[in-house]
């Protein structure tokens, strides 16, 4: 057991390391344009499924309410939240539109779609996310592994260069932590 233990704390953290080093500038990116979409009174819209559905709705809540900082609200939605929605589109149309829907409903020019994906090739995910560009919303991305359709396609792509799927979560809520920090002491000051 302490054999795993410890190979699983070197391998996330390898993860998250080569993760730094491969996108490190475009996290910079990333965060001046979620500051800039929420200085615009503009908002981000967060989506995935499963583990990924969980982040988008905890990194909405972290703008929401707060992270580190007591500040006000920042405008965030996760759209994987809504049973009623999600069952009724899957239901009527299909899952691959669970998502891109809910753009055509609530987004407008200005906002950011963040769409997250281990694979960076779920279906409802690129769907949206082209929809979002369509739109005229900035797009980002959240992937692993090659990155998929999904890097390719997003103004902002934020890929961990590795196929297991745990470190690609557990790099993913770094990221998503790090990013809301980013937002947070640039716009409120340093947290004290």
């Amino acid at each position: 057991m302490k054999q795993l233990i410890a190979a699983g704390l070197r391998d996330s953290n390898k993860a998250k390391e080569d993760f730094y080093q491969a996108n490190k500038d475009e996290i910079c990116r990333l965060a001046a344009a979620i500051i800039d979409v929420l200085r615009n009174g503009n908002k981000i819209l967060i989506f995935g499924n499963g583990g990924s559905a969980a982040d988008a709705q905890h990194m909405a809540a972290e703008f929401v309410n707060r992270f580190l900082i007591e500040r006000p609200p920042l405008a965030a939605l996760a759209l994987t939240t809504d049973s009623s929605i999600l069952t009724s589109i899957g239901n009527d149309f299909s899952f691959d539109d669970i998502f891109v829907k809910q753009i055509a409903a609530l987004a407008k020019e200005g906002d950011l779609a963040m769409g997250i994906s281990t694979s960076g090739n779920s279906a409802n995910v690129i769907k949206a996310i082209e929809r979002a560009a369509e739109m005229g919303l900035k797009t980002a991305a959240l992937t692993g592994g090659s990155g998929g359709r999904l890097a390719a396609m997003a103004h902002f792509s934020l890929n961990v260069p590795t196929t297991f799927t745990p470190h690609i979560q557990e790099t993913h809520l770094w990221v998503e932590h790090l990013l809301c920090q980013l937002v947070d002491e640039e716009m409120f000051g340093e947290r004290s």
